[in-house]
């Protein structure tokens, strides 16, 4: 597992520290910064980001810690092709199924990192916690 999607949920929980989360969301960025594996975004994950951050710190800051994670995290693209089918997916979260079909379009992402492993019952890569995450690439 050497390419992973980090959901919303987990840069969240590292940027604002929240508790319990925070040490696994650190520990799976450090690797990601460290080149152990290499992270991934989407535009939605940005965006979603930079508005609920918005709440804990100013658009400076914000600006600040996203410039400096994506120096190690990569961006997926997201097109027409993605929107439709996650349009016409079984997935229930439309933004879940955008996060899905641009991991799926890329071809190399081997898994999907996020602690809403519920809504995506229904994808054909590797979901996992963050903490199971940590627990498989350990071994």
């Amino acid at each position: 597992m050497k390419n992973l999607l980090l959901d919303t949920d987990v840069i969240m929980d590292f940027l604002g520290k929240r508790e319990p989360f925070y040490k696994s969301a650190s520990s799976i960025l450090a690797k990601c910064e460290s080149g152990i594996v290499k992270g991934y975004l989407t535009p939605v994950i940005i965006s979603n980001i930079n508005y609920l951050n918005r709440k804990f710190a100013t658009r400076e800051a914000t600006i600040e810690k996203m410039g400096m994670l994506l120096t190690f995290l990569g961006i997926l693209d997201m097109n027409r092709s993605i929107v439709i089918q996650a349009l016409l997916s079984d997935f229930k979260d439309f933004e879940d199924a955008l996060q899905h079909f641009s991991a799926i379009a890329n071809g190399e992402i081997d898994c999907i990192v996020t602690r809403n492993k519920k809504d995506f019952k229904t994808s054909s890569i590797a979901v996992f916690e963050p903490s199971e995450f940590l627990r498989i690439i350990k071994n």
